[in-house]
Order: structure tokens, then sequence, then C-alpha cells
């Protein structure tokens, strides 16, 4: 674990990058800041997590750390034991934790339900969409600290690159840590500008789209596009896959995750 801190006094601020090694978005975005010399108004601190899965360009040496909160200093997993030391140093933060998909290519947010922290900085981070993770939070980084997590765009991407460096500044802009950015100055990719600017669009993930083991995967729908029942929505080997009812996918790839395509949401809402 690689930390940085900037400012003086106890930071009440955070950002987290490379909680899973084969995602490098949040490190290169952290670097990129701590190499501008920044100066700031309020201290924070910026951890590189998981250094050691990092440099083996794999998520994880011995299990996902991102299901492995809140971790045991005994563990006998490397994660088991990060998981601790990083709920320690975030502990009584407000955090911005940097992740990148496989499924879906603009930035979005997960918390685990929409607090007074989310209504304040979230309107502010430059995306369309925020995920309420409820139940399915177990394990995750947002179940156990004051947590916004973002998932920056493509894994390994250029772009998700530069959306979680565009990200990590608008959201320390939101906390008081830079100052309000002048109009400008510095400004991020148009593609990270909403279409309707200050809208989050906000949805409730209730219930994952099981994967049964196959060779070949396939999805026909878009993430939080609607799906109407009877809709076609994945296949599996050609065993296809319709929906029953109404709902609206979030984080659905063929590739993303071993055993369900994704997860299945409705939509709440809007934060402006």
């Amino acid at each position: 674990m690689r930390i940085y801190e900037l400012g003086e006094g106890t930071p009440e601020v955070a950002v987290v990058g490379s909680i899973h090694g084969d995602e490098p978005c949040g490190e290169r975005a952290i670097e990129r800041f701590i190499a501008e010399d920044p100066v700031v108004e309020r201290p924070v601190k910026l951890i590189v997590a998981n250094e050691e899965a990092r440099e083996a360009d794999v998520r994880y040496l011995d299990e996902d750390l991102n299901r492995a909160f809140p971790g045991d200093a005994n563990a006998e997993s490397h994660e088991g034991r990060l998981a601790h030391d990083l709920v320690r140093e975030l502990r009584g933060k407000t955090v911005l934790s940097l992740h990148s998909t496989q499924s879906y290519a603009e930035p979005f947010a997960l918390v685990d339900e929409v607090g007074a922290v989310t209504r304040a900085i979230c309107p502010h981070l430059p995306m369309e969409y925020l995920v309420e993770t409820g139940s399915f939070a177990a394990g995750r980084l947002i179940d156990h600290a004051h947590t916004i997590e973002v998932e920056c765009g493509l894994q390994g991407s250029e772009s998700a690159a530069a959306n979680a460096y565009w990200i990590l500044r608008a959201f320390l802009s939101a906390t008081g840590v830079l100052p309000a950015p002048i109009e400008g100055e510095s400004e991020p990719p148009l593609s990270l500008h909403r279409r309707d600017e200050g809208d989050v669009t906000v949805f409730r993930l209730l219930d994952r789209i099981p994967k049964n083991p196959a060779e070949e995967y396939r999805v026909f729908v878009d993430n939080f596009q609607r799906v109407a029942p009877g809709d076609l929505v994945a296949a599996a080997d050609g065993d296809e896959f319709s929906a029953d009812s109404e709902f609206y996918p979030v984080l659905l790839s063929a590739n993303g995750y071993e055993d369900v395509f994704g997860y299945a949401a409705d939509r709440l809402g809007t934060l402006a």
C-alpha cells in the first residue's frame, strides 16, 4: 500500500486507486495528480492500495480485495490483511475509490445507499449515473467506509485513466481540498460533460443476472437502458435468456464476471 498525504493536519478526505491490480486507472490518476505538486486547501490522503497485485497486473493475489472488507490483521490471505489495514487508514474519512470495468465505457458511481455525502458530492462529478448497491455491497469498501466508488471506463484504456484523473479533481473540488475550477482554466474531455448538467440518474440493484458455464457468451441489451418484459437479454452457448419483468441492466457484460452477466436494477429518479 503506497500512501501520499498532502496539506497540514489530519485528512478527512481520501482517494483510493488500484484496489484491483488489473485496473491501472486509479494509480495513474493519483500519480498524475501528485506529480503536479498541487496546493491543497485542506489535507487529503491518496492511496494506491494493492501494489503487489498491480505489479503483477492481476486482479488479486489470494482473494478479491473488494470482497474482503473489513479484513483481519491475522488473515491468511494478502488481501484479507490489506483490507484491515486499508479500513484503518480510511476510518472517518470521505472516500473516492477509483475502478474500471469491462461493461461500460463511461464513468458511473456506486454507493451503498444515497445519503447526505452522496447528495452533496455526486452532482458535482462528471457522470450521469449513480447506483445504490444495498445488500450487494457485502465485503466491498463501500460497506465499511463513507465511500463513493466510481467505475471510470473500460479496463486498461487510456480514456479510463484520463477520466479517473478528472473525476479525482472534481471530487477534491467538491470536498474543498481543491478550489472550485475556474471556467476555461482546466477542462475535462467533452465526453465527461453530462447531457443534463447537474442531474444524476439514480438506480438501485435488485438482483443478479446468473451466467451458466459456457464457451461463448453474448449480451443483447445496453447498460442503464430500460429492458421490457420479453426482451432478449443474453445467451450462453446459444441458450438465450429473456426478461421476465422490466429492469435496467448495470455492469452487464459477456466477460466481466465468472458467474453473473451483471445486475438488474430499478430506476429511482434523479439527484440535482
